[in-house]
């Protein structure tokens, strides 16, 4: 549901007021209602899959059907690529609700994703690019025991020896071994229990020869603990938290990486559904913190998401094609596949903006602006650096194109735009609502 203008008015506020998106941690996703974050590392990128509440979940039901992904190589803007696989891609699944949280892995070139089907079991899909497609290699769950209802939430592992191990469950925790093609088991399911704490969303990685299990711990409030072990099949020792619970979430579900000489754990939260409501439905939305080890291996406990900020690694280059849909912030919008593939950037209205951070004009700046936009009417985009109301350098105006997919090039000059500044959009016009959509764009 689109927010009132108010609200958009009031985003923009909690935007750029005090630098907000430079300082603080809200949600890194704002087109969507995104949960289950399972970052992954390649190729120098970060690949953030995730499952995805849709907008008219209810209550205290998920409502849940496909997977995203968005990719990222400064930790603060993120491009949409879209959903990357559904509930559809399974033939054999016999529920059209419960895309839980997934993980992706990669060996030997080819990218396997772990999929929970709520009350199907877990399946697994197989690509040969992490942007997909996917598909079901064997036509059947990987793991599925009828008798209960525990098997969620996998994470995988690939070990030195490559011996691959996959963890799962709520409230009993799992683990089985993987054989080396990634779509069959080896010897039996391993039922672990309860260890102390743990409730779900199990995440399994190894560092400095020890083994990790962060997990959704403790309820209610959820906060993210993690447990550590000498062997890739316990005994776990339970240390801690990484995050503790809070009142200011319901639910966690933790992601761990290491990027670019930092350590960042993932986790999801009702702040972007606050923005909106204090009514409580599923709506959940993604965040991340920097994490710190001790020297003895344990984890330095983060505080909440949005007491902390996250450093941009490098600055954004706007010299060259930048799809719409990559962004730091863009409350408001939404984002949308086109019939013949890529994405856009929709449901732009009078006084919502888009922002990117970082971005680095170069000592001499630019000089002029071309955007790809479909539009049934006029209307403008205004660049400002920095800020909503911070220096006007371009106004593009935005004539019709015949229709919302009817896409053109149009182009303005810039003057002003040097050095590293925050690059803000802002979208004006008469009419208020559905004033455009954005394909890509490009200074030069």
């Amino acid at each position: 549901m689109k927010r009132s203008l108010m609200t958009s008015a009031l985003a923009t506020l909690l935007a750029c007021a005090g630098q907000t998106v430079l300082y603080a941690q809200e949600p890194i996703i704002q087109t969507k209602y995104t949960a289950d974050p399972a970052p992954m590392v390649y190729n120098d990128t970060v690949f953030l899959y995730t499952s995805h509440d849709e907008d008219d979940a209810q209550g205290y039901g998920f409502k849940m059907l496909d997977w995203q992904l968005y990719t990222s190589t400064d930790m603060v803007n993120w491009t949409d690529h879209g959903p990357i696989a559904s509930l559809k891609d399974f033939t054999w699944r016999k529920r059209d609700n419960g895309a839980w949280a997934l993980q992706v892995v990669e060996r030997n070139g080819k990218f396997y994703m772990y999929c929970p089907l709520h009350g199907n079991g877990i399946g697994v899909l197989v690509s040969d690019s992490p942007y997909g497609p996917f598909k079901d290699p064997i036509g059947k769950p990987l793991v599925w025991q009828k008798e209960h209802w525990d098997d969620i939430d996998p994470t995988v592992y690939i070990d030195d020896d490559g011996q691959a191990y996959m963890y799962w469950g709520n409230p009993n925790l799992y683990y089985v071994k993987l054989n080396e093609d990634m779509i069959s088991t080896s010897g039996d399911i391993v039922k672990i229990g309860k260890l102390k704490t743990y409730q779900e969303g199990p995440w399994f990685y190894k560092r400095n020869n020890r083994y990790y299990l962060a997990f959704a711990s403790t309820c209610c409030p959820e906060g993210i603990g993690y447990a550590m072990s000498d062997s890739p099949t316990g005994p776990w020792d339970v240390k801690g938290y990484i995050m503790r619970p809070t009142d200011r979430t319901r639910g966690n579900h933790p992601g761990i990486i290491d990027y670019k000489g930092k350590t960042y754990v993932f986790g999801q939260n009702y702040d972007l559904l606050r923005l909106e409501m204090e009514e409580h439905h599923e709506r959940r939305s993604i965040s991340v913190a920097e994490m710190h080890y001790n020297a003895d291996g344990t984890i330095q406990e983060v505080p909440y998401f949005k007491d902390v900020k996250v450093e941009q690694i490098e600055h954004f280059d706007p010299y060259r094609r930048v799809e719409a849909e990559t962004m730091a912030w863009g409350y408001g919008l939404k984002t949308e596949k086109m019939p013949g593939g890529g994405i856009y950037v929709t449901a732009v209205d009078d006084g919502d903006s888009l922002i990117v951070r970082g971005v680095d004009f170069g000592k001499r700046g630019a000089k002029r602006f071309r955007a790809c936009i479909a539009a049934e009417q006029g209307c403008t985009v205004e660049i400002h650096l920095d800020c909503v109301d911070g220096p006007l350098v371009g106004t593009l105006e935005v004539k019709a194109t015949g229709g919302m997919q009817a896409y053109k090039e149009m182009e303005c000059r810039v003057k002003g735009a040097k050095g590293v500044h925050d690059l803000v959009f802002l979208f004006k016009g008469g009419a208020g609502k559905n004033l455009m959509n954005w394909d890509y764009w490009r200074f030069s």
